[in-house]
Formats: structure tokens, C-alpha cells, sequence
């Protein structure tokens, strides 16, 4: 009988065990880390055909890396050929630091990216800034990945 009981027992722990362990998720992390910029696809989007649309940043930085420069140059002759269309840039940051020091590090990202194209030709009249600091992030998470994710500047077609 006392066995029977502490059998029961035994099995209701580990079956609510088995309950709890089915009922958690686990967020997958794709994309890697490369110097502290993400370089994965999985939030990456395109202004036009094979153009990508944002390029990242490291940690407090607004210095334009390889990679970022290797697509701005795509985007650039992408735009030339579309003279008619004005871009925006925007400016974004992770959720560290204050809202004050954000919206001005997405300023300081979204006007690196606007030099880089005027200096291929992209008129800056074309060009318009905007900083959404930590306001707008594609990744929600509080980790180095959604951090890395964040750190971006985005081209988008101007209204």
C-alpha cells in the first residue's frame, strides 16, 4: 500500500514535469554574430531585387563596417537608376542606453548611411533622416542577438 502510494506520487511529479517541459518554447536564435554586427538574413528585407534594404552597426557605433558599405553601394546604384524616388533613412538603436542617447546615435547611423550614398552620386535632396532611436525594434528580446538586430539603419522609399 505505501508503496503504491509513493509509485503515484512518483508519477504525478514526473508527469507534471512532462506538462511543464512540453508547455515551454524556446526562442531559436538564427543569424550569427560577426565583431559584435549581425550579419543574418531573418530580419533583412529589400528595397528592390537583391538590394538589401538595412545595414547594422556595432555597439555604440556609427561607423559604417565592409558589409555595410559592400550594400550601400548596391543601393546607391540601384537609385540611380530610379531618379525619380526619394528615400528615407532611419536610424535605429538597441534598447540600452537612454531614450536621449538612442534617438541621437540613429541620427548619427541614418546620416552616415546619407554621406555614404551622396558620396555615389545620390543626391541629398533625395535623402531624408530620421531617428527612431530604441522606438522601433524588430527584435523585442533583451539579448546580444535582438541587441545585434536593432543596431540598424533602413532605407525605405519616401511617401
Amino acid at each position: 500500500m505505501i508503496l503504491g502510494m509513493n509509485f503515484k506520487r512518483l508519477l504525478a511529479i514526473v508527469l507534471a514535469g512532462l506538462v511543464l517541459t512540453a508547455c515551454a518554447t524556446q526562442k531559436k536564435q538564427t543569424g550569427q554574430m560577426q565583431s559584435d554586427v549581425y550579419t543574418g538574413s531573418d530580419t533583412v528585407e529589400y528595397l528592390a531585387t537583391g538590394v538589401k534594404d538595412r545595414v547594422f552597426f556595432a555597439t555604440n557605433k556609427s561607423t559604417l563596417t565592409t558589409a555595410s558599405r559592400d550594400t550601400l553601394r548596391k543601393q546607391a546604384a540601384w537609385m540611380r537608376k530610379k531618379k525619380d524616388l526619394k528615400f528615407s533613412i532611419e536610424g535605429h538603436a538597441d534598447e540600452r542606453g537612454t531614450r536621449e542617447y538612442n534617438l541621437a546615435l540613429g541620427e548619427r547611423r541614418a546620416n552616415a548611411v546619407k554621406d555614404y550614398l551622396m558620396t555615389y552620386g545620390i543626391n541629398g535632396s533625395r535623402l531624408s533622416v530620421i531617428s527612431y532611436g530604441k522606438e522601433r525594434p524588430v527584435n523585442s528580446g533583451s539579448n546580444p542577438l535582438a541587441w545585434s538586430q536593432n543596431r540598424r539603419s533602413v532605407t525605405v522609399k519616401a511617401n
